[in-house]
């Protein structure tokens, strides 16, 4: 059974929260206040010149080195993916926060303090519906040299599974789930950041993790550790260090077993914000870090502008009353069978045309492409693009049967699927700009049914036929 919120829905009041950034040291204050509908996530640096917005989104990622930083109009905030991650675990969409510095407080490491403090102040419901994104195919992020896998998969919920693997003795192989958004309350939020003593030692010695106090994360050590090691970190810690028998450092005690790969789930949650609508889908993920996660959210917006994309694209009627038939097209066009790639016009603007053709075993080409496995050759498809096109740009001239138009350029042609006899193609040719000195460019795309095959940007110029 889901538990997922259909409506949108904000803070009731606004929340005040102050810390130290894990990184800078710096006490930070945060104002978290209620926002308008469709707003989703966006922070407000009110410490610096015009208090600049900046957006959760994929797009404004400009670092993920030591947590996920973003930066927009000037500004940066970082170790935001805690916060973020609090958030889509209430189900909360839209929120402003304002903040006085560049980190966002690192409190006890989770999202645990975060939670506790938002839940008292409670939530409002807003008029209009949650604005999911729903997984319809399956994304898949791979990074070999890391051997990070992560992938999305179609489900009317939210679940996410992380398996963590850090070749390491102490740590192990780790696995954490949720089967839906309610449970990161529970099983998740309070499960704090992890590193190993190396990469402490490391940090230190570079002058960073200024707010760390041995209170926010759990240490690792997967290797011998010497009395004069220990004492060292006994002193700039002002507490007595020493290695427990988990392998961990004195300085917390585990909420979980597992509570490693459970941050890296909470993480995940976090960094999947940046693609700026709550999600539905599986996810599934294999030694995810802050750089995955932030590619990955960047791959589920790509997916998502194409999903709009096509949504934008009318689905044409290939019974409809064409503008042209085959016969008035051979009066406008030099082209004829077997090399007249389109059958009918179904629309034509001063800036837009429609073409049509039907794919039959009769094709000559299928003969060689391919025995057994006939395949509509891209080029081809390309060329009855052209011919679409060619019809718009002569629709310019008063007597079209004496020019023809000449390609000039090809663009960003893309083939995503086969076109095999039996099939329509539906050609759509739109221009990116007026046509000037017989000069046309134009943005065309291939579908068959609601399916896009192919599209281009085709250049192309219309001359006079010698002689005439």
């Amino acid at each position: 059974m889901l538990d997922m919120n259909v409506k949108q829905r904000t803070i009731q009041s606004e929340i005040t929260i102050s810390g130290i950034g894990l990184h800078t040291g710096e006490i930070v204050n945060m104002t978290i206040k209620p926002a308008a509908e469709f707003h989703w996530y966006k922070f407000k640096r009110v410490d610096l010149e015009g208090q600049p917005i900046v957006a959760v989104d994929a797009d404004n990622v400009s670092d993920t080195s030591r947590g996920t930083t973003i930066s927009q109009n000037g500004a940066s905030v970082s170790t935001i993916e805690h916060l973020m991650a609090a958030f889509v675990g209430l189900q909360i969409d839209n929120v402003l926060i304002e903040i006085d510095g560049p980190e966002v407080p690192i409190l006890d490491g989770s999202s645990k303090i975060y939670v506790e403090k938002l839940l008292e102040i409670g939530f409002i419901d807003q008029e209009a519906d949650r604005d999911y994104y729903e997984i319809k195919d399956n994304v898949a992020y791979i990074e070999k040299d890391r051997k990070v896998e992560i992938i999305a998969m179609p489900l009317d919920g939210y679940r996410l599974t992380c398996m963590i693997d850090f070749n390491s003795s102490v740590l192990g192989s780790q696995h954490a789930s949720i089967s839906n958004i309610s449970e990161f309350r529970a099983e998740i939020a309070s499960s704090r950041t992890f590193c190993f003593l190396h990469e402490l030692e490391s940090l230190l010695n570079h002058n960073l993790i200024k707010g760390g106090d041995l209170s926010n994360a759990i240490v690792i050590v997967d290797k011998e550790v010497s009395e004069d090691e220990l004492n060292k970190l006994s002193g700039l810690f002002n507490k007595t260090v020493e290695v427990a028998n988990e392998g961990i450092l004195n300085n917390i005690q585990l909420r979980y077993q597992n509570e490693p790969a459970r941050h890296k789930l909470l993480d995940m949650i976090g960094d999947l914000a940046l693609v700026g609508r709550p999600l539905k889908g599986h996810i599934m993920a294999a030694r995810p870090g802050h750089a995955a996660n932030a590619a990955f959210a960047k791959k589920i917006k790509a997916q998502m502008k194409r999903d709009k994309n096509r949504k934008n694209m009318k689905v044409y009627d290939p019974n409809m009353t064409p503008v042209y038939d085959t016969v008035q097209i051979m009066n406008i066009l030099p082209h004829r069978p077997p090399f007249l790639m389109i059958d009918k016009i179904l629309e034509l603007s001063d800036t837009h045309v429609v073409g049509l053709k039907n794919v039959t075993m009769n094709e000559e080409f299928f003969t060689g492409h391919f025995p057994g496995s006939p395949v509509f050759p891209g080029v081809l498809q390309i060329e009855a693009m052209a011919q679409t096109g060619g019809i718009l740009v002569l629709n310019t001239v008063p007597d079209p049967e004496n020019w023809l138009t000449l390609f000039l350029k090809i663009e960003n042609a893309r083939f995503k699927n086969q076109v095999t006899p039996g099939d329509t193609i539906i050609f759509s040719c739109e221009l990116l700009e007026p046509i000037r000195r017989g000069i046309a460019r134009m943005k065309t795309v291939s579908m068959v049914g609601d399916k896009v095959v192919s599209e281009a940007e085709l250049m192309a110029q219309i001359v006079k036929v010698k002689g005439n």
